[in-house]
């Protein structure tokens, strides 16, 4: 019988036994209709399953009937009952959530006894949501209970808190039953600090654990309840002005400020062998869960991070970006935290501390996720409010200098030896070192290693700074090409020309400059006008005259003429560009485009490596989905945003046509239109290509371009060797088709180089192609891919280049891996008689 086995079940062996065998035995009229009830849900499975349906609504109808008609005592009784009767077997889950809230709603005159057999049933539950429903209603009774009444019930009340913090709940379920248990124990006693609300064994909070266990009083109690009641990453005006009183009534900034260190600096839970959170895939190997602050301890964790931001301190900012970077950035070892690194964003951003502007900054060039850099997008503009200036100077103005000098370096003396960090080029960060003899390595001695091994790991920790920053200062810098921005040229000169790290980059471009009359004498007139004022100056040069105003030199803004003036001049005086400036491809609209309206497809139609093209459009900044076997991964669209975040533009690409990938994903995509939007208020509106700026187009298609050309399987050289016919049309249309914007500046840099090699008089330019006269060949390198074919009959010619960059050997104006390929193949191909490889020569001989 039913009556029978709950009585046995709900035996403890405790002070409670009495109080669920009374509650069992006032109703055991209950107790016989919910055994009717699971009887007739059985029969209802067999073939009689309609009489028995029939006849379980009935009981169902009596059992609401009987228990509305409960008065209090037997009401109380009544949850009890069906408390203890809420289980899992092997028919159903038997749940009573519904009629135990509609009791538990009306019926009054808990006791103290009765709040603690269901507060320990709850915990009993074995399926979390369930646990976490129960003592919601559990908590209502509680709630009625005065004073002397919640103190007899707090062991259980306390134990009910434990396990909430111990059990797998959503975030929110777990903030609003926790907040309920801890104000019902601080009704009681006001110092008390309820048992998981400061994780045991977690080393970031050893400084709260401490100080409640030294010297506890109801204000720290206070102050940690608070601290833990934040559920958000950004906490509202309420919370922030009651945490600097409860800050300040518990003498709790130190300790804040060393909670924020921990979290900060320590080391985090768990080890190879272990971590925070940890479960068995078999017999012999588990997996385990790192995490620096658990989920369970979250909220505690941000209200640490707004307390110590709110109430200020000399580290604040230090710890705030180390916090961020270990729980959003890549390659920790430990489990995103997006919530907690989020937190600390936004209370960089609202600190008020001008270091903030360069954690920020630091942040956005080294933080990947996209949900996060969103967030240090708005924390960026954020501070920049308080500041009083725009998104574009906060981010300019708070570039790090790292302490170098104004031409990009620093230097140290170590016992003798004097060490430089020095950034010798834009993309080249050195550490060097001068021996007393005046002789200089690359190579820390012996002296400095063993005698300073403190000093030599920060020299190499800066310099590793100086790299990422000079990295990110390259790509921002460059990203201005599509912005059109100017500035005053006192404020060019602090933030730009001036700049240890920004300034190596700025002195190796060309700029254009304006003074006080020519800016009064362009007002007013139209575009090519106002550009005819402008005055470009060569890198390192000073401008003449009196510069008011300054832009970074666009070819799209200067004539033909001025262009070829301007590549000629920097391979004749070999400067060596930061990135692609004067020899930068130029993208106009064509009369197809100017057709179609509102989408190009001028690079539609290309089968491109997918897996390469989506590395690059992470290294170039794009977002992208993945394509894949799953719902929305047959359609790819890749953005970007230029114009200093005023227009985006969208790349559209899908698996390949006959391409299965093999796997999870394409091996292969063909690429599709693209279009252009521009930003309105918070939503992004399609516009025609005729709309989009020109300075806008021509660097959003020369990404594009990019793309197509670095991964094009046109310009893989040993794809007809792999036995492969499902493209061989398209390689063969495009391999030797018609040249590129890219290509075509190649050629035209190429026509400046020629004639400087020692092979100007076996090296020609025809059409598309480089033609190189070799002794047994003459052959015709394609400007674009890179690939040869052989005379007479054009036959293909397959040399894989070996990896790596080039010797360097000959001069270059801008970085470009395809014409280095292009002229490394050139020089072996002149010198065909000392070639050695056996493919290449089985090849060059099958049929000369």
């Amino acid at each position: 019988m039913l009556y029978d086995a709950l009585v046995a079940e709900s035996r403890r062996n405790d002070s409670l036994d009495v109080v669920r065998s009374a509650a069992l035995a006032r109703t055991r009229w209950l107790v016989d209709l919910l055994e009717r009830q699971r009887t007739e849900f059985r029969e209802s499975m067999g073939p009689e399953y309609r009489r028995f349906e029939a006849a379980g609504a009935v009981t169902r109808t009596e059992i609401e009937e009987r228990l509305a008609a409960c008065a209090d005592e037997e009401g109380r009784a009544a949850v009890l009952c069906l408390m203890l009767a809420a289980c899992l077997d092997g028919a159903s889950l038997w749940q009573y959530d519904t009629e135990i809230g509609s009791l538990v709603s009306r019926v009054r005159g808990w006791t103290p006894d009765e709040v603690a057999v269901m507060l320990l049933r709850a915990t009993e539950y074995h399926m979390d949501h369930w646990f976490a429903d129960s003592l919601r209603l559990v908590l209502n009774a509680a709630e009625q209970l005065d004073t002397d009444g919640r103190r007899a019930a707090m062991p259980w009340l306390r134990h009910a808190h434990t396990e909430v913090m111990d059990t797998t709940v959503d975030a929110r379920s777990r903030t609003l039953l926790t907040q309920r248990l801890r104000a019902l124990l601080a009704s009681v006693d006001q110092a008390h600090i309820p048992e998981g609300l400061i994780p045991a064994g977690a080393r970031w909070a050893f400084p709260l654990s401490d100080r409640a266990r030294t010297s506890p009083t109801p204000e720290l109690a206070a102050f940690i309840r608070h601290l833990a009641s934040l559920s958000s990453p950004r906490p509202s005006q309420k919370w922030r002005r009651t945490c600097l009183e409860l800050t300040d009534a518990a003498s709790a900034r130190d300790l804040v400020a060393d909670v924020l260190r921990a979290l900060a600096e320590d080391a985090p839970p768990g080890s190879s062998e272990s971590g925070a959170h940890t479960g068995r895939l078999h017999a012999d190997h588990h997996y385990h869960y790192h995490y620096l602050v658990h989920p369970n301890d979250g909220d505690l964790a941000r209200g640490v991070v707004w307390a110590a931001t709110l109430t200020g301190g000399p580290a604040v900012v230090r710890h705030l970006e180390a916090l961020a970077l270990r729980t959003g950035g890549p390659g920790t070892g430990m489990m995103e935290d997006l919530k907690l690194a989020g937190a600390a964003i936004n209370a960089l951003a609202e600190s008020g501390d001008p270091a903030s502007l360069e954690s920020l900054w630091r942040l956005r060039s080294r933080i990947k996720h996209r949900a996060l850099r969103k967030q240090l997008d708005t924390a960026l503009v954020t501070a920049a409010g308080k500041q009083g200036i725009t998104a574009e100077q906060l981010i300019e103005r708070s570039v790090p200098d790292h302490g170098l000098a104004p031409g990009g370096s620093l230097e140290r003396e170590l016992g003798g030896h004097r060490v430089r960090v020095a950034i010798e080029d834009a993309t080249t960060v050195r550490l060097t070192f001068t021996h007393p003899d005046g002789t200089t390595s690359r190579t820390a001695p012996a002296a400095v290693k063993d005698g300073f091994p403190d000093e030599l790991q920060q020299l190499k920790a800066l310099a590793k700074e100086v790299r990422g920053t000079l990295s990110g200062e390259r790509a921002r810098v460059e990203a201005l090409m599509s912005a059109g921005r100017e500035w005053p040229y006192d404020e060019w000169c602090r933030f730009y020309r001036d700049h240890p790290v920004t300034g190596v980059l700025v002195r190796g471009l060309i700029w254009e400059f304006r003074d006080a009359e020519g800016a009064e004498g362009a007002e007013g007139t139209d575009a090519e006008g106002a550009d005819a004022e402008w005055r470009a100056v060569a890198p390192t040069a000073e401008p003449p005259g009196r510069p008011e105003r300054v832009r970074l030199w666009h070819p799209i803004r200067a004539s033909p003429d001025d262009i070829r003036a301007w590549r000629e001049r920097l391979v004749t005086e070999r400067l060596r560009q930061p990135f692609k400036q004067a020899f930068r491809e130029i993208y106009l609209l064509t009369p197809a485009e100017e057709e179609t309206g509102v989408y190009s497809n001028r690079f539609a139609a290309h089968i491109v490596h997918y897996r390469q093209l989506y590395a690059l459009f992470k290294e170039r900044g794009w977002q992208a989905n993945f394509l894949g076997r799953y719902d929305g991964g047959y359609d790819g669209e890749a953005r970007a945003e230029f114009g200093d975040g005023e227009w985006r533009v969208c790349f559209h690409h899908e698996p390949a046509a006959g391409d299965d990938g093999g796997g999870y994903a394409p091996e292969h995509a063909a690429t599709d239109q693209v279009r252009f939007e521009r930003r309105d208020g918070r939503r992004w509106r399609e516009v025609p290509l005729a709309e989009v700026p020109r300075l806008v187009f021509s660097e959003a298609m020369r990404d594009v371009d990019l793309f197509v050309g670095v991964t094009s399987i046109a310009a893989d050289p040993d794809w007809t060797d792999r036995g492969e016919d499902r493209y061989a049309g398209y390689w063969r249309t495009a391999t030797f088709g018609a040249l590129t914007a890219s290509a075509e500046v190649r050629r035209e840099a190429l026509e400046r180089i020629l004639p400087r090699l020692k092979i100007a008089d076996r090296c020609t330019l025809d059409g598309r192609f480089l033609t190189v006269r070799g002794d047994l060949r003459t052959y015709r390198i394609h400007l674009g891919s890179a690939n040869i074919l052989m005379e007479p009959d054009d036959s293909y010619l397959c040399i894989v280049p070996a990896r790596g960059r080039g010797d360097g050997k000959v001069f270059l104006p801008f970085e470009d891996e395809r014409l280095s390929l292009i002229l490394s193949k050139a020089f072996l191909l002149a010198a065909d008689m000392k070639i050695t490889d056996r493919t290449v020569l089985r090849q060059i001989k099958r049929d000369a």
